[in-house]
Parts: C-alpha cells; structure tokens; sequence
C-alpha cells in the first residue's frame, strides 16, 4: 500500500483510493473504466479481496496520509453516462461514511492553494464524452447507416451510436499537433468530444484530437494567429528553462545510484542517471518509481545500463539471438558487476569494469 501511495504522490501531487488499490494490483484498470461509465454498479464489486480485506486497506491508507500530512479533499465521482448528472457509488453498503472516505483524496501540501483549486475543480469535473476513431467497419445501432474504417462513433450502453445519433454531427475535428489551437478551441467549445483510436502496436487507445463547435474552432485559430511571435518566443524560453531542470533529477538518481552502489566508477553513475532520466525518454528514470527513487526500479536502470554497455547483449542480438536466450546468457555477467559495485569503494579491488562476456 505504502509503495503504491508513495509512486501515485510522486507522480501527480495527490492519492486517492483508486490509485491504491489499482496500485497494489487489487483493480483492473478495464474495471475502473467501467465503473466511470457505469456499467458496474459500485466499485467494491470488482476489487479483488473481501471486505474486511478493503476496510484494512482503507484504514492503513488515511493513517500513512495523516502521517504525510497531506490534506484531505473530498472530491465528486460522476458517472460518464447520458442523462441527468448521476453521483457513481463506491461501497456495496453505499453508506454515506464509506462513500465519503472512498471521494477524498489526500493532495500534497506543497501545492499552492491555486494549484490545489485547480485539481480539485479538474478532479469534479465529469467525465469527458470520448469518440472512437474505428478500426474496422461498422454499423449504427440505431439507424443502422455503415461507418467504415476510419469513422467516428460513440460507444453508448456498450452499443455503437454514428454521431448524428449521438447528437454530435455538428461539431467539427481538430487533430493532435497543435496544443495551442486545441486547448483554446476546448475552451471556448460548449460541448466537445475527444477522439480516441486504439494503437495495436502499444495494447491501448490514444488520444488523437477533440470534437468541438466550428464556431469555437474559428475564434481559437484568430487567437493562434494573433500571438504566434509571443508563443514562440515562450517555447524558446521554456526549453531553457527545463534545461535547467531537467539537472535536479539527474543528480537525485545518481545520489541513489551511488547509495545502492557505492562502488560504482562516478562517471558511470552519472551516464546511468543522464540517459535513464531523460525527458520524454518513457524510461525507468520517468517512470513515477523512478522519481520517487524506488530501490527496485533504480536497480533495473543499472542493469539495463550494464546489459548494453557491459556485455555482448547487443552483439547477440544484433547476430539474430533470441531476446530471451540473449538475456540469459549475459545475466552472470551482470550479477558479478552488480556485486562488485554493492561493495564499498575501500573493499572493492577495482572500479575498472572488466572486459565484456
């Protein structure tokens, strides 16, 4: 529960019982989803483990909270369904104490009080009407028209809906690419639909723009037009500034990495910590166990690190050899490095890595 909490308010400043218990491996995403869009009565429902199981949880939660210091926040849970505004329920009682406990997060004290208004208003804020982006050709269940591949259509009551149906057809598509347009077009869009498509190379669906009003689409791209200087000069200016940011993190790994290997050669440790923290990367130094510099994810990164720098894993690999017998051949290796870089700098007899197996 503690690794779970700790991952979650690294990663977005707060933690709520859904990134508990999702955390811990005791809820399936999938099911979350479903509960939001109520096709799952209450949550309680598909969290794995009995009750006396999920009150511990619960409890072991608000006292690690309460020993942070984060603040508690009681946050709305609506349901992503047509019709009127519809509260969705946690517990199989549905009593309004546990209901209560499940809606509070607990946010990290060092966010601003105008940080803090902005979560909460975005943590109440119902969910947003998601359009499918198709893969393969379809049919309306209602009107029956044929939407080919590459049609729009909204997912209702597990029936697929063409948008005219769905009372969408008179908004128009902004594709991905252009953060500004998009966001000023969602803003001034009374009703807006982001567009999803399913990636079969990554197993989940990507956002690949939004549906909003014409009339907002046109008052967003005057606004582009009218500071496209001043929005340039301002990316200019904020990559230097994450240039400069980007340091903290790199040297925070590499102080890990020198507490877990003590015997590790400085100039490895830091070329661990540059290329697993690097911005964007999607490796272990930007994962949130990686920020918050868990013992076990700052491992994998040094063994990553040794695989392709230390042994003849990309040789192997380059030659044809299967990834898993690949792996298995260079593991010895890379348990004596890390054995030898475990050892306090006195005890170790050389920080010389020695040649590659």
């Amino acid at each position: 529960m503690v690794r779970a909490a700790e991952a979650a308010l690294a990663d977005h400043h707060y933690v709520s019982a859904l990134d508990i218990f999702v955390g811990m491996g005791l809820l399936a995403p999938a099911h979350v989803r479903d509960w939001r869009n109520g096709r799952i009565p209450y949550l309680e429902r598909v969290i794995q483990g009995n009750l006396h199981k999920i009150s511990r949880s619960m409890h072991a939660f608000r006292v690690w909270a309460r020993g942070r210091g984060l603040k508690p926040r009681e946050t709305a849970y609506l349901a992503g369904v047509r019709g009127p505004r519809r509260d969705l329920r946690f517990s199989k009682s549905g009593e309004p104490g546990i209901e209560q406990a499940y809606r509070t997060h607990f946010v990290s004290p060092e966010l601003s009080a105008r940080k803090q208004e902005r979560l909460q208003a975005r943590l109440s804020a119902p969910p947003e009407i998601v359009v499918f982006s198709t893969l393969r050709d379809s049919r309306c269940s209602q009107c029956h028209a044929e939407l080919l591949h590459g049609s729009f259509l909204l997912v209702e009551n597990g029936e697929p809906l063409c948008l005219t149906c769905a009372d969408l057809d008179h908004l128009v598509y902004v594709p991905r690419g252009d953060p500004a347009l998009s966001r000023r077009a969602r803003k001034h869009s009374t009703l807006f639909a982001v567009v999803v498509q399913f990636s079969r190379t990554r197993k989940r669906y990507e956002r690949q723009g939004i549906l909003v009003e014409e009339a907002a689409l046109e008052k967003a791209q005057e606004e582009c037009l009218s500071d496209a200087p001043l929005r340039a000069y301002r990316r200019e200016r904020d990559a230097l500034r994450r240039s400069g940011e980007d340091e903290a993190p790199v040297e925070r790994l590499a102080g890990k990495i020198r507490e877990l290997f003590p015997a590790c050669p400085p100039g490895e440790g830091k070329a661990i910590a540059v290329h697993t923290a690097a911005r964007g990367s999607g490796r272990v130094g930007c994962s949130a166990a990686g920020r918050a510099l868990d013992d076990a994810a700052v491992t994998l990164a040094v063994v990553a690190f040794i695989r392709h720098r230390h042994t003849r894993y990309d040789e192997l690999r380059m030659r044809g050899t299967d990834r898993a017998w690949a792996r298995q051949q260079v593991q010895p290796r890379i348990e004596e490095m890390l054995d030898t870089w475990r050892r306090s700098p006195e005890s170790a007899v050389s920080t010389r890595p020695p040649a590659r197996m």
